[in-house]
């Protein structure tokens, strides 16, 4: 079979999206991702060189009242257009949306031409694109099972959500090597999905001098998004502080296996990935997101003992700082949260999702 799998936008759609392909090629079937224009999916993609990729022009939509809605609108024919070509050289069996705006015009395209459609939505609240696709394709695949309460007209399976082959536990040793870190030292990993977020970088920078008189008992991982990471560098200097900062990292594995305790957004696929590999949390929601949906999924993670939730707007440097050092010096309580998020990790996500497609294709 040849399968089209549209996804990209963002880190929480396209690494989703690349777990399914490899899992459909492992299994005989040619893939091919449809991303976006964005220069966050060309640098996901550096490590997926096996992988055929194709950027499809479009922007998410602006509201009606926004002076981009005509931009938006040639974009989306622009997109269809293009899909078209892409598909008429491609010949897919399926197609296959991870949710996001990149995947509404090839579904769309894909259900035109009759051809299997199915859609995947991570988050425990749907977004727009799920909300308006799903009754019109022929599956839609969760990731959590609460998801399924508003989508009322369409065909659901929790399937949970995929987590890239890649994603392994390393070596603490090594990893801390590799990084010039002390592997006997607790490691702090802060990230805010996969273009950074300023509000949690600029929470953590402010929350630095309290640990500066602690500054040889802990180590961190900051992915900052390229806006804040050279402030960030020199924040963790000036405190001397040993810190790993960067922008953006395709070596996740090498920072989950590093970490004790992870600040992080609650984007479905960043708790897919915590989950997966067992590690405690303090989860700060992005406030934008649509329908809150970040809220909801960190409250699920909270709700089992996997994670302590912090509201941006509300919290201080000193809240931060308590939390993460009483989970820091509290191991029981560290484990405890640790086995709680593990409990969360769907089992052979990937391997559902082609199952599902499959069995799409050979109904069809």
């Amino acid at each position: 079979m040849k399968i089209a799998i549209a996804c990209g936008g963002t880190g929480g759609h396209l690494f989703p999206g690349l777990a399914v392909a490899e899992e459909l090629r492992q299994r005989g079937h040619d893939t091919l991702l449809l991303v976006s224009p964005k220069q966050i999916d060309a640098i996901a993609l550096k490590g997926a060189d096996d992988q055929e990729a194709h950027a499809l022009p479009g922007i998410g939509w602006p509201g009606f009242f926004s002076p981009r809605v005509f931009t938006f609108a040639l974009s989306m024919l622009n997109s269809w257009r293009e899909c078209g070509r892409v598909y008429r050289d491609f010949q897919p069996t399926a197609v296959v949306g991870m949710g996001g705006f990149t995947s509404a015009i090839p579904l769309l395209l894909g259900r035109h031409l009759h051809l299997p459609t199915l859609i995947h939505e991570s988050n425990a609240i749907p977004g727009r694109v799920t909300r308006f696709i799903a009754p019109w394709v022929n599956k839609t695949m969760l990731g959590f099972a609460g998801c399924a309460h508003y989508l009322h007209r369409a065909h659901c399976v929790v399937t949970g959500t995929p987590v890239r082959r890649g994603l392994g536990r390393i070596d603490r040793a090594v990893a801390a090597e590799k990084f010039g870190l002390n592997p006997v030292l607790p490691v702090v990993l802060i990230m805010g999905g996969s273009q950074g977020a300023h509000g949690i970088n600029e929470l953590v920078l402010k929350t630095l001098p309290l640990w500066h008189q602690h500054r040889d008992e802990v180590q961190f991982i900051h992915l900052t998004g390229q806006v804040d990471a050279n402030i960030a560098e020199i924040n963790y200097r000036r405190q001397r502080l040993t810190a790993v900062v960067q922008a953006f990292s395709t070596e996740m594995e090498h920072f989950y296996s590093l970490a004790d305790v992870v600040i992080s957004r609650s984007g479905a696929a960043s708790l897919t990935e915590l989950s997966h590999y067992g590690l405690p949390s303090v989860l700060i929601p992005y406030p934008a997101a649509a329908d809150d949906h970040q809220s909801f999924n960190a409250r699920i993670f909270e709700q089992a003992g996997a994670a302590r939730i912090l509201v941006e707007n509300k919290s201080t440097p000193e809240m931060l700082h308590q939390i993460v050092t009483e989970l820091l010096t509290n191991q029981p309580l560290r484990q405890g949260m640790a086995d709680a998020a593990k409990k969360l990790a769907g089992e052979d996500a990937a391997r559902r999702v082609a199952e599902e497609i499959e069995a799409s294709c050979n109904r069809n």
